[in-house]
C-alpha cells in the first residue's frame, strides 16, 4: 500500500464553528485541494492554520519555523481597505547577478549548515534515548536480583520501592560492604520489630571446672581400712568385717540389756574400748574425708545445677535450647552418677571408685550460654539505642545491595559516561551549527538588501494588469515614502470605489508578490506554507485564467519538494500549499492533470448537514491494482465523467453506449470530423489490416474489425436513433476486445496521448 508523502502539517483537527463537536481530522500532503459550496466550512480551515489551532507540525517543528501566508477575505481587508498605504514587497532584483550568486551560494551553505544542526539534534535524542533506556535496563537488573532482599528488610527500604527509586538509591550509595546476612537480619528484627524488647541474661557459669577441683576427692581412689593390732581387730580384719562392724555399731551402738544385737549374748565389759581399738586414728580421718567431700560435692553440684536449670521466663527468639538442654540433662546424669559413686564410697570406705569429670560439658554449657547472652545483649544495646541502631541497620542494608550489585552499578556506571560524553560531544556540535546558520542567516540578510527591491513588484503587478485587462488602475511606489505603494488612476489621482473583481484580483497578485518576496529588506528566510481560499471570486474570465496560472506556479514550486524539480529555477521555498473553492472552473484548471499524483496530492470534497461540515479525503481503490490507492477529482465535466463511466462498467450494452458517446464527442465536437469521414478514415485500406488478426492454422481473423465497424457505425447513425441497417447483437460484445479496440481508434487517428491522459496513464 502506498504512502502519502507527509509535509510540515502533518495533521489538522477542526472543532469551530460548523465543525464543532463533528471532530474532523485531516492528514494533508504537500498539495491539497479542497472544494465546497459556499457556507460549507471552507474559510475556517484557513483561518486554523493562520493561528496555529489544532495544528500538529512534524517532529522537531512548529509555526515559528515557517511564514504561513493565507490568502482569504481577512487578508484583503487588512491590506486594501486604503488604496495608497500598501507595504512594498521586496523582491529579487535581477541586475545584481553577482550578488545574487553569493546568496545562493551562502543559502547553500546555510542549507548544509541546518542539515547537520537537524543531525546533531536527532543523534543528540536518540542518545539520550539510549541513556534513558541504559537507566531502564539498569533498574529492571537491580529491581530482579534483589527480590528476595527487599521482601526482608522491607521496612528499611521504606519510600525506595518502586523501580526508578530504587535504582537512584543504589547509585548513591558510595560504600559497598558484604555484610552477614544472618547479623543484619537479627539487627534489622530488633530495630523495625514492633514487638522487640529487652531479655535477661542466662546464668553463667564462674568455674567450669568447680567439681572437679573439689578437695578430698583422691580419697575415692584410696581403700581405707583399719590399721590396730589388737585381737579383735585382727580378728575383724581376718574375717573382713571391718566396714560391716562399723555400720552395725552405728546402727545399734547402744544395744539393751548390753546384749549383742545379733547373738543375744551378753557383751563383754570391754566391748566398747575394743570396738574402737578396731579403728585407729587414720582410718576415722579417711572416713570423714568421704563424708566430707560426699556432702560438699553434693551442695557444689546444686549450687551450680540451679542455676543453670533456672533459665530466663522470656526466651530471645532468636536462641535454640535445643542443644542447651541435652547438655544440661547429660549434665544432670553425670552428677547423678558421681553422687552414686561417691555414696557407695561411703557405704564401704575399702572399696576403691573414680568419678567422672564434668569440665568439659560445663565448658561446653559455658560457651553455649556466652553465645546465648552475646545475642541477648545485642539485642540489649540495639534495643537501647533503637533509632540510632535503625539508622544503622538502614545503612548496612543499603551497604549490602550495592555490594551484590556491583556488577550492573559499574555496567551501568560505564554506559552512562560513554553516552554522556557522547551528548556532550553532540550539543557542543549543535552549538556550533547553530552559530555557523545564525551566522549566515545575517550574512545573508545583509546581501538581500543588496539585491531586492520594490520596485520590480511594481513592475511585474502592472504588467500583469495590462495583461488582463485592468487599464483603469495600476500600481506606483508612493512619492517621498520609498518602499510603499499606491493604487492610482490613468490621471495619477488615488483609486477609489473599486470594483469586488478589481480589488480582488490586485490583492491576490500583491499576495502572489508576498509570497515569492518579503515585506522586508532582509526578509525571505523562512520557508512558506500557503493557504488560498477562494481567489476568483467576482472575477471574469482573464483574471480568473491568470489567477489559475499563478496559483499553478506556485503548485509547482511545492511539487519540487516531492518530484526533485530545479530549486534555482523554480525554488522549493513553498513547502506546503492548501487551496479553497467553489468555483468549478477555477478548480479544473488547478487540477489538470494532477489526480495521478497520488503520493503527494489530495483531494477533499467539503459538505455540510444540519449545519455539521465534514471533510472527505477523495480516495478510492485502484480498479486494476486491487492494493493500491488513487485520487479522483470530486468536480468533473461531463467529458470526463464519460471516461470515469467508461473505467467502471463492465456489462456490454452500457459499455457500448459509453464507447459511443465518448467517440462522438470528442472526434465529432471537439476535433470537427463527420461521422462517415471518420469511419472510412479508420477503416481504410491502409488501416484494415491493423483490425485483421492470423490465427497458428493461418485463418484470418475479423472480430475486431467488425467492433470497430460497429462503434463507428453507432456515430455515424442518425443522432436520434440507430441506423435500421446496423445488424449486431450486444449480448454477444467481448468486453475485452471492445476495449482494445476502443483504443486502436485512438491511435490510428494519432491520439493516443489523449487516450493516455484520459484513462490516467
Amino acid at each position: 500500500m502506498r504512502e502519502k508523502i507527509p509535509s510540515e502539517i502533518t495533521e489538522l483537527s477542526l472543532n469551530d464553528t460548523t465543525y464543532k463537536g463533528c471532530c474532523v481530522s485531516i492528514q494533508p500532503t504537500l498539495v491539497n485541494f479542497f472544494f465546497g459550496n459556499n457556507g460549507t466550512g471552507k474559510s475556517t480551515i484557513g483561518k486554523a492554520i493562520k493561528i496555529d489551532n489544532g495544528v500538529c507540525w512534524k517532529p522537531g517543528k512548529s509555526a515559528s519555523d515557517y511564514t504561513v501566508q493565507v490568502y482569504n477575505q481577512d487578508f484583503i481587508n487588512a491590506n486594501f481597505h486604503t488604496y495608497h498605504n500598501l507595504p512594498g514587497v521586496f523582491t529579487v532584483n535581477e541586475i545584481n547577478f553577482l550578488t545574487q550568486q553569493q546568496v545562493e551560494e551562502k543559502t547553500a551553505e546555510k542549507i548544509k549548515s541546518s542539515a547537520a544542526f537537524n543531525k546533531a539534534i536527532e543523534d543528540e535524542t536518540q542518545k539520550k534515548a539510549d541513556l534513558e533506556q541504559v537507566f531502564i535496563n539498569f533498574q529492571k537488573s537491580c529491581w530482579d536480583k534483589t527480590s528476595d532482599l527487599r521482601t526482608t528488610f522491607k521496612k528499611a527500604l521504606s519510600g525506595k520501592m518502586k523501580a526508578k527509586l530504587f535504582a537512584e538509591a543504589v547509585l548513591e550509595i558510595k560504600n559497598k560492604k558484604d555484610h552477614n546476612l544472618e547479623t543484619l537480619k537479627r539487627l534489622y528484627d530488633t530495630t523495625y520489630s514492633a514487638d522487640a524488647k529487652k531479655y535477661n541474661l542466662f546464668n553463667p557459669i564462674a568455674d567450669p571446672a568447680i567439681l572437679d577441683n573439689l578437695s578430698g576427692r583422691h580419697i575415692l581412689t584410696e581403700s581405707i581400712v583399719s590399721s590396730s593390732d589388737t585381737p579383735f581387730a585382727q580378728f575383724v580384719k581376718a574375717i573382713n568385717a571391718t566396714t560391716w562392724v562399723q555400720q552395725g555399731h552405728e546402727i545399734y551402738n547402744s544395744p539393751p540389756d548390753d546384749k549383742c544385737p545379733y547373738c543375744q549374748q551378753k557383751l563383754p565389759d570391754s566391748f566398747e574400748e575394743d570396738i574402737k581399738a578396731c579403728f585407729d586414728t587414720q582410718y576415722q580421718d579417711s572416713i570423714k574425708t568421704v563424708s566430707d567431700f560426699h556432702t560438699a560435692y553434693r551442695n557444689e553440684a546444686n549450687t551450680l545445677f540451679i542455676p543453670l536449670q533456672s533459665i530466663p521466663q522470656e526466651i530471645y527468639p532468636e536462641i535454640d535450647l535445643t542443644v542447651y538442654n541435652d547438655k544440661l540433662a547429660a549434665l544432670k546424669g553425670l552428677i547423678a552418677s558421681n553422687i552414686q559413686l561417691i555414696d557407695e564410697k561411703k557405704s564401704d570406705p575399702s572399696k576403691v571408685v573414680e568419678i567422672e569429670d564434668t569440665t568439659t560439658l560445663l565448658q561446653e554449657i559455658s560457651q553455649i550460654i556466652t553465645g546465648f547472652n552475646n545475642l541477648i545483649n545485642e539485642n540489649n544495646s540495639v534495643f537501647a539505642e533503637k533509632p540510632k541502631k535503625q539508622a544503622e541497620c538502614k545503612t548496612f542494608v543499603w551497604e549490602l545491595i550495592a555490594f551484590i550489585l556491583k556488577d550492573e552499578i559499574a555496567h551501568y556506571t560505564a554506559s552512562k559516561r560513554t553516552l554522556e560524553k557522547e551528548i556532550q560531544s553532540l550539543t557542543a556540535e549543535i552549538l556550533k551549527h547553530q552559530a555557523t546558520v545564525v551566522s549566515l542567516g545575517k550574512e545573508i540578510a545583509e546581501l538581500n538588501k543588496n539585491i531586492v527591491n520594490t520596485l520590480t513588484t511594481i513592475d511585474n503587478v502592472n504588467t500583469l494588469l495590462r495583461d488582463s485587462g485592468f487599464q483603469g488602475f495600476s500600481l506606483r511606489e508612493k512619492e517621498d515614502t520609498p518602499n510603499v505603494y499606491e493604487v492610482i488612476r490613468p490621471d495619477e489621482s488615488i483609486a477609489e470605489n473599486l470594483s469586488e473583481g478589481e480589488r480582488n484580483f490586485i490583492a491576490f497578485l500583491y499576495f502572489y508578490h508576498l509570497v515569492k518576496g518579503s515585506e522586508s529588506a532582509d526578509g525571505g528566510q523562512l520557508d512558506r506554507i500557503v493557504v488560498i481560499d477562494d481567489p476568483v471570486s467576482s472575477m471574469d474570465s482573464s483574471s480568473l485564467f491568470i489567477v489559475s496560472a499563478l496559483v499553478r506556479e506556485m503548485i509547482e514550486i511545492c511539487e519540487n519538494n516531492a518530484v526533485g524539480g530545479d530549486p534555482v529555477a523554480k525554488g522549493r521555498f513553498i513547502k506546503q500549499i492548501f487551496i479553497l473553492t467553489h468555483n468549478t472552473y477555477f478548480h479544473r484548471e488547478i487540477t489538470y492533470n494532477k489526480v495521478k499524483h497520488y503520493l503527494y496530492i489530495n483531494f477533499y470534497l467539503i459538505s455540510k448537514v444540519d449545519n455539521k461540515s465534514s471533510i472527505r479525503l477523495c480516495a478510492k481503490t485502484n480498479p486494476d491494482v486491487q492494493t493500491e490507492r488513487i485520487n479522483y477529482n470530486p468536480v468533473q465535466n461531463s467529458y470526463a465523467s464519460l471516461w470515469q463511466e467508461y473505467k467502471m462498467v463492465t456489462s456490454p450494452i452500457p459499455l457500448m453506449n459509453v464507447i459511443r458517446r465518448i467517440l462522438e464527442y470528442y472526434f465529432l465536437q471537439l476535433c470537427g470530423y463527420d461521422g462517415a469521414v471518420l469511419r472510412k478514415t479508420i477503416l481504410s485500406n491502409d488501416n484494415k489490416n491493423n483490425f485483421i488478426s492470423v490465427d497458428a492454422n493461418g485463418k484470418e481473423d475479423y472480430t475486431q474489425y467488425q467492433m470497430a465497424s460497429a462503434m463507428l457505425s453507432y456515430i455515424s447513425a442518425n443522432a436520434l436513433g440507430f441506423n435500421d441497417g446496423i445488424n449486431y447483437v450486444d449480448e454477444c460484445i467481448d468486453i475485452r476486445q471492445s476495449r482494445e479496440t476502443f483504443k486502436m481508434i485512438f491511435d490510428l487517428m494519432d491520439q493516443g496521448q489523449h487516450y493516455k491522459m484520459m484513462m490516467g496513464a
